[in-house]
């Protein structure tokens, strides 16, 4: 699989936890760290379409198509797994990993 696709899955994870983690409980408790799980989401989301329309330019339509349905079926994963206690790590470290492959496949693809 290309670092495209699991670049797109990753925004898409972290930017969907990011949005649905309303309750204070499932939130970073600093009000830095929130602040910056927050920015991070939005980040994410913000690079997901990004690379999505990059791929839509640059890619075969096949792989931007795939990007968007794994990303709605991988949110959907993680909606029907529902909220847990460890979703802003997990949010956090899928949107540092995702700009980061996003970076990669973008400049050095």
């Amino acid at each position: 699989m290309s670092p495209y696709f699991f670049a797109v899955l990753l925004l898409s994870g972290a930017a969907f936890i990011q949005s649905k983690s309303s309750a204070p409980e499932l939130r970073p408790e600093s009000p830095l760290a929130n602040t910056a799980w927050r920015l991070l989401g939005k980040a994410c989301f913000v690079a997901w379409l990004a690379l999505i329309i990059w791929g839509a330019l640059r890619l075969h339509w096949s792989q931007p198509l795939a990007a968007v349905v794994g990303s709605l079926a991988f949110n959907a994963f993680l909606a029907r797994l529902g909220p847990r206690p460890f979703w802003p790590g997990l949010s956090m470290l899928c949107g540092v990993a995702g700009l980061a492959l996003a970076g990669f496949t973008v400049f050095f693809r």
